[in-house]
């Protein structure tokens, strides 16, 4: 992989066919135009820098790129001390909107995904979004959505149940 050989024209590629998609990740957990942008390049310096960690037995560069920006964005919310209570989003959430913007061959990456969310309950889809688009913890989002902590950890674990069987069945 010409990315492991530190190929500038590798990185350059790589840039300009996923920070369209990248940058779309972050703003789903902020909000801020500049920050967002200032975690983008965070990202792809510590893609730069942490390239070898990449293994493609264990997943695509894609996937494996998502996982990055979507944790940088994490961490830079929460160093930022925001508040996460009014970070919900109404209408169709970050899962429906994943796909925005994206290329074909990127978009692989989701199919089904918003089939498989959307047949779970309502009370399940909040905490699936809350906990895996928004990286709240269960205990952020048992206060936002007012709820007992066991009540969150029964919801999240009976969703990812029926998911594991959605995506065995599919």
């Amino acid at each position: 992989m010409l990315l492991k050989q530190q190929s500038r024209d590798a990185f350059n590629s790589l840039y300009a066919n996923y920070s369209g998609v990248l940058y779309g990740v972050i703003k789903k957990v902020i909000t801020d135009d500049q920050t967002a942008q200032d975690v983008l390049q965070e990202v792809f310096v510590k893609i730069w820098n942490n390239i070898e960690q990449y293994n493609p037995g264990k997943g695509r560069i894609y996937t494996w790129m998502i996982n990055i920006a979507r944790n940088a964005a994490i961490d830079k919310l929460r160093s930022k001390g925001e508040i996460m209570k009014g970070k919900i989003h109404t209408g169709e959430d970050a899962v429906y909107n994943v796909s925005e913007g994206m290329k074909t061959e990127q978009m692989t990456d989701t199919i089904g995904l918003k089939d498989a969310v959307a047949e779970l309950k309502q009370d399940y889809q909040v905490i699936v979004n809350l906990a895996y688009y928004k990286g709240f913890t269960m205990e952020e989002i048992a206060k936002t959505l007012e709820i007992p902590l066991g009540t969150v950890k029964t919801r999240m674990r009976a969703a990812l149940q029926i998911l594991r069987e959605y995506y065995n069945n599919n």
